[in-house]
């Protein structure tokens, strides 16, 4: 987001010291769970329709994640989708000189798996009425599913993006993506839809923890590309026994593991 110059001299390196958000803690978040065995065949109150931008790369199949390589897509049918949340996330979470930012570490793909599974359908959740307007300090309250709120979202930011600069959002610049951004965090964008239905808000909210998630899940899930996420936090990963290092007095800094062996 935007920053004061003030802000702008805390360091990737220092996020990476201080945030509260555990490695551990995101391996069993919420958005976790939804690509493994994930269903295909549930319907969405929106269908994404398949434009001629359709990425070709869709079709591409890896049993070890789940059925899906790294550039496969199962729930974004367009580019232009896509690029956008790929921007966002990216400003979010913006390469550094400490590492990768939210576009290298596959961020955008891991939202794309979990939008298909049980968190983008909200299958394990109540979704009957009635509908209020949530509290702060209440968590999902829309009576859209994930999946469909994001897209909204995804609509919203090109929205404002092409009436503010004529451009897609994924076409900005920097800045401007920044602006867009904030004002979404603020919760200044009108969605055109009843405050318990959606709003922007809630939609930078979802969108930054997908984004850190993507950023720190591991990468059977398609995001933590390399470890690369793991690594900036020298995060171990699943190593099979640390018996070897019990009767040490010395810190060892272990190459991260990936579950069932296996990393992209």
């Amino acid at each position: 987001m935007a920053k004061t110059p003030e802000e702008k001299q805390f360091s990737r390196r220092d996020f990476l010291k201080t945030t509260g958000v555990a490695t551990g803690g995101i391996i069993g978040g919420s958005l976790l769970g939804g690509l493994v065995g994930f269903n295909l065949d549930g319907p969405s109150s929106e269908e994404t329709s398949t434009t001629e931008d359709t990425a070709s790369e869709g079709t591409e199949t890896d049993n070890k994640t789940g059925g899906l390589t790294d550039n496969s897509r199962v729930f974004f049918a367009n580019d232009t989708d896509f690029n956008t949340v790929s921007a966002a996330m990216e400003r979010i979470f913006p390469e550094t000189e400490s590492g990768p930012g939210a576009i290298e570490l596959g961020c955008a793909f891991y939202l794309d798996g979990q939008l298909t599974g049980q968190y983008g359908f909200n299958s394990k959740e109540y979704m009957q009425g009635p509908f209020a307007e949530p509290l702060p300090t209440q968590g999902y309250q829309s009576n859209l599913n994930r999946r469909d709120y994001f897209m909204l979202g995804i609509k919203k930011l090109n929205e404002e993006a092409n009436d503010r600069h004529d451009a897609n959002f994924a076409d900005l610049e920097d800045g401007q993506m920044d602006d867009i951004l904030t004002d979404f965090e603020a919760g200044e964008v009108d969605f055109g839809v009843p405050a318990h239905t959606a709003t922007s808000s809630y939609f930078f909210t979802m969108l930054r923890s997908a984004t850190i998630e993507g950023a720190y899940a591991d990468p059977v899930y398609r995001g933590n590309r390399d470890m690369a996420g793991w690594k900036m936090k020298k995060f171990p990963g699943h190593q099979m026994s640390y018996i070897q290092y019990i009767e040490d007095d010395e810190f060892h800094e272990l190459e991260p593991e990936p579950v069932f062996g296996m990393a992209h």
